[in-house]
Parts: structure tokens; C-alpha cells; sequence
């Protein structure tokens, strides 16, 4: 990437770090689905979907996955515009952006299993096995909260000025 004089467009920095970062998670949830209890990519996206469209959404076929791609991404964008205005506003949050990035993924584990669960969808959380919280906070500090600060200090070396 070329340097240049203005700061690039915050939009685009969001893009990128939710799209890296929302890729890199929906293949380690797969993956860890497949490996753990044999469930396929198809179902780990349908079950997604059933947040928002219930037990219906298991027999949605590829239209449920889809929708179930679409709030994954959905949530990404969302952790990585909040990443992106704290960074942008706060400088202390880049003095060490790899501490940053891994406690920002326990910070998207608990919005998200916290408050977006229980609020905003149909699934009743599921208890808290610690074992299965702290796998889940992993995934998310390496797949989440340390691509989008690394993508996020790329594009700004040096936070702007609120």
C-alpha cells in the first residue's frame, strides 16, 4: 500500500478488517464444528440463521446458509467499525495493538454470547461451560480481535486526533 498524505477513508478499513476478520472466524467455527461433533459448514451457517428465523431455518437449505453468512459478517463489520472508532479516538488503544487485538476478541466474546444472543435473537444461550468459553474467546482473540486491530494499525500507524 502506497503512503500518502490523507488517511485512508475509515469505510474501507471496516471492509477490509470485517471481511478478513469474518472470514477468518466462519472457517474456524466451521472447522472446530467439523472436528469437535462432525457438523458441516451448511449447518454451523443454518444454525446462525436460526437466531433470526428459528428451527425454520434448518430446512431453509442454502438460503438459510446464506442468510446465516450474511449475519455473520453482519456482526464482523460491526466489531470492526467499533474497533475502528475507539482506535481512531482513543491512542492508547494502539501502543500495543497486538495486546489490544487479543483483548478485544474477549471483549467480542462477551457481546456477543452476552448481549446479542440473549437479546437480539430466538437462541436460548447456552450454559457457561468454561472449557467451551474459553475455546470460543480463543478463536475469537485470533480470528476477530487480532486481524482487526492489525488491519486497523496498517491503515493508521499513528491514531487520528478526535
Amino acid at each position: 500500500m502506497k503512503s500518502t498524505s490523507t488517511s485512508p477513508n475509515p469505510l474501507k478499513v471496516i471492509l477490509v478488517a470485517g471481511l478478513v476478520a469474518g472470514t477468518l472466524d466462519i472457517i474456524a467455527a466451521c472447522t472446530q464444528a467439523y472436528l469437535k461433533r462432525g457438523v458441516v459448514p451448511d449447518r454451523v451457517l443454518q444454525y446462525i440463521a436460526s437466531a433470526v428465523f428459528g428451527k425454520d431455518a434448518y430446512s431453509g437449505g442454502m438460503a438459510m446458509s446464506a442468510w446465516g453468512l450474511f449475519f455473520h459478517y453482519l456482526i464482523a463489520f460491526g466489531l470492526a467499525a467499533f474497533f475502528v472508532f475507539l482506535y481512531l479516538r482513543w491512542p492508547l488503544i494502539s501502543k500495543n495493538i497486538v495486546v489490544t487485538g487479543l483483548l478485544y476478541g474477549i471483549f467480542a466474546w462477551v457481546v456477543t454470547t452476552r448481549f446479542i444472543i440473549p437479546v437480539f435473537s430466538t437462541l436460548k444461550p447456552s450454559p457457561f461451560v468454561l472449557r467451551n468459553a474459553i475455546e470460543a474467546m480463543v478463536i475469537l482473540m485470533l480470528f476477530i480481535g487480532l486481524p482487526i486491530a492489525l488491519i486497523t494499525k496498517k491503515y493508521y500507524p499513528r491514531p487520528a486526533k478526535a
